[in-house]
């Protein structure tokens, strides 16, 4: 019996000893691996960052992270590198404003190859963020199956649900956002037979009409005031279209479209003529850090759907007094995109009131849908804009938001699969330049990836999980009991 334990230990040392790389084949390329981190920079705190080799031919993947400043990581679990939370955040932490250093080995055919070891950059810009918010949807167009409102914690893998239309069977919910990435103030959209627009203010919820019959639409597209005082929006009367070319699906687009802003505390609606032009679609509205300056899309009414690619948004301004709640009296033209045959939409201004985000394509502003969607930056003090290469791809890259800070960004990307959009991340430096964005990372990321039917977009930090109480907010919805506005 004692010789066939010792057998049997020699057998097993044996069979562990065979998945460490043995005599590899020393290649000249770096490897080609899912996702692809490959000298990207990330911020202390981040979740590890797991990843296999892109090609299935593939058995068994092995890594070594060495940090510059000390410490290492070694990871050889299979398919995917999967390194242990405590020991990654321990290592990133000793080498903040630093790099790691990883080597790649990988085994094809009983064969390991070693691959030239890449870099990945810690920054020495912390992440103020617990975490991200989400919508996460199947790709349909009409009937919404399982979607939902989700809450990502940055520095592990969990995610939970906000709210889900378990709750509230065939509805919809989405347009979802926090005060400046502070969940205290919370608004989000409903679309359904019971719909709604949900402001939460320290856990006090309204629950106001989907579609003010004052304003002639819905109240969506929110943006709040950086007192939290206040809260834009814009009315919209949303239709879609079908192509039926292969290369495009789907075009979102207004019969009508006008901007204000709603006080929820007096629950007044705030309007203006300038900001409600009969022949001019007024847009997804945006305050300026210091609160002094509304910013908005506006173009042309055309005759939809026969003119659709004649939507073309540029990017304009008003004075707004907060004092007063009142607007200026004039209009001024930020961007003009129209004039370069272009379309822009979703304006996101840095916290710190430096830059201004926004994405370009050819026509309307519902960009997730635009393969020649790209991200680009306007610097707020010279006015002039770029397109910011470092984050683009070939494929619709949209929606995005700004870390409190100012130093990171996230946005959605269909650049994986050209189907489904995901999230990348990317830190933004004070020259306005951007490091090379990282997809967001899981534990499992090709089985998560790959598995799932669904898309991420309407991504935004937040300081904090977002408490909400989701079953008493389904009641509410189904109860169709709604507050009541006052326009002014």
């Amino acid at each position: 019996m004692r010789h066939l334990i010792i057998i049997c230990c020699l057998l097993l040392g044996l069979a562990s000893c065979s998945h460490s790389p043995k005599d590899p084949v020393k290649e000249a390329s770096l490897p080609a691996i899912f996702p692809d981190y490959v000298d990207v920079t990330v911020p202390v705190g981040i979740a590890p960052l797991n990843f296999g080799m892109a090609d299935d031919a593939f058995d068994r993947i092995d890594v070594v992270v060495k940090g510059q400043k000390g410490g290492e990581l070694h990871a050889n679990d299979g398919e995917c590198a999967q390194f242990d939370l405590d020991e990654w955040h321990a290592l990133l932490e000793q080498n903040t404003g630093s790099e790691l250093s990883v080597t790649v080995s990988a085994l094809r055919d009983g064969q390991w190859h070693e691959y030239q070891p890449f870099s990945i950059h810690v920054s020495a810009d912390r992440l103020d963020a617990w975490g991200l918010t989400y919508r996460r949807v199947a790709p349909g167009y009409e009937v919404f199956s399982h979607m939902g409102l989700y809450q990502r914690c940055l520095a592990d893998f969990t995610e939970t649900a906000i709210i889900e239309n378990t709750h509230v069977p065939g509805m919809c919910v989405n347009c979802h956002t926090s005060w400046q990435t502070d969940p205290s103030r919370f608004v989000f959209h409903v679309r359904g037979d019971h719909g709604a627009t949900m402001v939460q203010m320290d856990g006090q919820r309204q629950w106001l009409k989907a579609s003010n019959d004052q304003l002639g639409g819905s109240m969506v597209y929110p943006y709040w005031h950086p007192s939290g005082r206040y809260c834009a929006f814009s009315t919209n009367q949303t239709r879609q279209g079908f192509h039926v070319v292969k290369d495009e699906r789907i075009e979102v687009f207004d019969l009508k479209s006008d901007v204000f802003v709603y006080n929820p505390v007096t629950r007044e609606i705030l309007t203006d003529s300038l900001l409600s032009t009969p022949d001019w679609s007024e847009n997804t509205p945006t305050f300026s850090p210091d609160g002094r300056t509304l910013y908005f899309l506006t173009c042309r009414q055309q005759d939809y759907p026969i003119h659709y690619k004649d939507e073309q948004y540029n990017l304009c301004s008003i004075s707004f007094d907060p004092d007063a709640g009142t607007f200026g009296t004039q209009v001024d033209t930020l961007f003009d995109a129209a004039s370069q045959g272009k379309s822009l939409t979703w304006p996101r201004p840095s916290y710190d009131g430096r830059f201004l985000l926004f994405t370009l394509a050819d026509y309307g502003y519902f960009s997730i849908w635009h393969e020649e969607s790209d991200q680009w930056l306007l610097d707020l003090q010279t006015l002039e804009a770029r397109p910011l290469d470092e984050l683009n791809s070939p494929r619709a890259d949209s929606f995005h938001n700004w870390s409190k800070d100012s130093r990171w960004v996230v946005f959605t990307s269909r650049r994986a699969d050209g189907l489904y959009t995901h999230l990348y991340l990317a830190s933004i430096r004070p020259d306005g330049t951007a490091t090379k964005p990282f997809l967001l990372p899981q534990e499992q990321p090709r089985r998560y990836y790959e598995a799932s039917l669904y898309s991420f977009n309407t991504p935004d930090f937040t300081l904090r999980p977002v408490d909400f109480d989701d079953h008493a907010a389904a009641r509410e919805i189904l109860s169709d009991r709604r507050d009541t506005t006052v326009v002014k």
